[in-house]
């Protein structure tokens, strides 16, 4: 039997056809669905891939704004802007990332406590993009690169500004510094306008007026290829920099301060009574600002954070210290305030003050005593006894009323940030302090330590020279101030800052000229405690002395200076306005373990005071 009588043509034909038709019909679905896709792509959703499309080659970057300038009130600067030679990576061009870096640090160009920091910079951009291994190279290490730049693919130096702090550890406290923008500060920060910003300010004026020095950050759309590079810039929008702040603080009076105090930790502050503003405000020790702002190594901030100085504690506005006999015309005049007392009255001093039916004495400063002695030579000699009885008379409720009224016991409310209040002890307060209810009874012999400044009492050397100020304003204040003017720097357009008063205090004036002339006989009398100091002084000065325990002395023991520990020593204490009757400056001084307010505060005080008062003369 042949093959062609075993084959089925009709079967294969209809078969054929079949296929014919299964293909046809797949040929025209699949057609569709490209017909559709093309409708899709072409018409229907035209705009938004064109958009896409226009996005994948044109990038819009942000331009961060100058910053503006710091200046003292003579428009000295505190705070600039300085080109700086910048150390730049671009990963993709480095084909040993790793060794790069270890000849850097053979150069002497990184630090090798750096490199981790750096590795993880790395990490977290993107390839193309430079990552800065170091913020500032002085001239010479520019140089050195300069000379092995063929020895590096992928590393080269570019020019940036950078904030620089002309005065260095002078303006630390006050000015403050920059650092780089971290988390946190993304969370109460505009983040879209610190897009491109590295940096903003930390403490000071710096972080006080942050909004103003920042600026308006502006945008451009550049041209980049696949991989993301730069090719041309397509748009601007400029940025608007920011404002030009003018502080009250005078360069020169700080160095003189700053000088005064070297090489002892303290605080200086010194005001305008008549304004409010802070002519001074120092702490020592301090550290450069610089350090921060050009990005500070592990090992610098270490060093500061665990020095036993404590340069980076602000004392002057942070600092709580006893304020010691300071306070001694404060209650002198609150005694005459509230009637328990005539200024001609007078007590006997015979070295020592007990409470009724008590044994123990409460020692005053002079073993053998001050004999008589009446307002004026209270104050002018300091007399403990004298205020021991004077508390007692007044009573702890009615000292914290008057002294709160100096601003003593809260903020002050300086416009820089990190304040603190002090404290300003009372049974209410005493209730709520401790725990224990055998803790919260007030004792009549915290209420006579408290009349010279001891015991639960703690003030700011702010709060002191803030507390001269209104006393020497004869009960006018002003909220103290650093902000003095800010400027445009486009149209140079500058406004001042208006003095914010405070509600005047009510007293009467001859109980203030006679808290006063108590003061003026601290550095003028013949017995005050502070004449040495102010013997052939051009102005006449009120001020007080003051010296505070730092710890306890035993009923039967006596104050040893050599055989006491250097920390453990007294602090020194100083408050002054002058010319006394119409001052232009107030102060506070304070010398940590200064062990005398006469022979250690006093002078640091003069230095200041005739500057400030013989250059307003000339």
């Amino acid at each position: 039997m042949s093959i062609n009588r075993l084959k089925d043509h009709w079967h294969e034909q209809h078969m054929f056809f079949g296929r014919l038709v299964a293909a046809a019909l797949i040929t025209v679905l699949l057609s569709g669905l490209l017909m559709y896709r093309l409708v899709d792509l072409q018409v229907v959703n035209f705009e938004h891939f064109s958009r896409l499309s226009h996005g994948n080659r044109v990038r819009i970057e942000p331009v961060p704004p100058v910053r503006g300038l710091l200046l003292d009130r003579e428009g000295r600067l505190l705070a600039e802007n300085r080109p700086v030679y910048q150390l730049e990576l671009v990963p993709e061009q480095v084909s040993d990332i790793d060794g790069t870096l270890d000849e850097l640090v053979s150069l002497g160009l990184l630090d090798a406590e750096d490199l981790p920091r750096i590795r993880n910079q790395l990490r977290s951009q993107r390839r193309f993009e430079p990552t800065v291994l170091r913020q500032r190279l002085d001239e010479q290490e520019a140089a050195l690169f300069a000379v092995k730049r063929p020895q590096f693919p992928g590393v080269d130096i570019r020019a940036r500004l950078a904030r620089q702090y002309p005065l260095g550890e002078i303006g630390a406290h006050a000015i403050g510094y920059v650092g780089a923008v971290s988390e946190a500060d993304l969370q109460r920060l505009d983040t879209a306008n610190y897009a491109g910003t590295a940096q903003t300010g930390r403490t000071g004026a710096e972080r006080a007026w942050e909004h103003l020095l920042h600026g308006t950050t502006g945008y451009r759309q550049v041209l980049v290829n696949a991989q993301g590079r730069t090719l041309q810039e397509l748009e601007r929008n400029d940025a608007v920099p920011g404002h030009n702040v003018y502080l009250t603080i005078d360069m020169e009076l700080q160095a003189v301060a700053r000088e005064a105090l070297a090489g002892r930790r303290g605080s200086i502050v010194a005001l305008d009574p008549r304004n409010g503003e802070v002519l001074a405000l120092v702490s020592t020790p301090a550290f450069d600002p610089n350090l921060f702002s050009t990005g500070i190594s592990g090992a610098q901030y270490n060093a500061l954070q665990n020095s036993p100085d404590q340069p980076l504690f602000n004392r002057a506005l942070r600092g709580q210290y006893p304020p010691g006999s300071t306070i001694k015309p404060l209650l002198a005049l609150a005694g005459l305030h509230y009637g328990v007392m005539d200024a001609a009255d007078s007590i006997f001093c015979p070295g020592w003050f007990s409470l009724p039916n008590h044994s123990h004495r409460y020692r005053d400063w002079k073993r053998t005593g001050h004999g008589t002695v009446d307002l004026e030579e209270s104050v002018a000699q300091s007399c403990d006894v004298y205020y021991y009885q004077l508390a007692m008379t007044l009573g702890i409720e009615r000292m914290h009323e008057f002294l709160e009224w100096f601003g003593l016991g809260e903020r002050t409310g300086i416009d820089i940030p990190g304040e603190q209040p002090g404290l300003l002890p009372s049974r209410e307060w005493k209730r709520t302090a401790f725990r224990e209810r055998q803790d919260q009874v007030w004792f009549p012999g915290e209420t006579v330590i408290t009349g010279i400044g001891q015991g639960y009492m703690l003030a700011t050397p702010l709060q002191l020279a803030q507390s001269a100020a209104i006393l020497g304003n004869r009960g006018r204040g002003f909220r103290p101030t650093l902000l003095a003017a800010v400027e445009n720097p486009a149209s140079g357009e500058r406004v001042a800052v208006t003095p914010e008063p405070l509600p005047p205090l009510r007293l009467q004036p001859d109980h203030v000229e006679e808290a006063v002339d108590s003061m003026i006989a601290v550095v003028h009398g013949p017995r005050g405690t502070a004449r040495a100091t102010w013997i052939d002084s051009s102005w006449t000065v009120a001020g007080k002395t003051g010296t505070a325990q730092v710890v306890g002395i035993a009923q039967g023991e006596e104050y040893d200076e050599e055989a006491t520990a250097e920390r453990e020593r007294p602090h020194a204490l100083f408050v002054a306005f002058a010319p006394a009757e119409n001052p232009r400056i107030a102060i506070g001084v304070l010398v940590e373990n200064g062990s005398s307010g006469s022979t250690t505060a006093a002078p640091i005080a003069r230095v200041v005071m005739d500057h400030w008062l013989q250059r307003e003369a000339d």
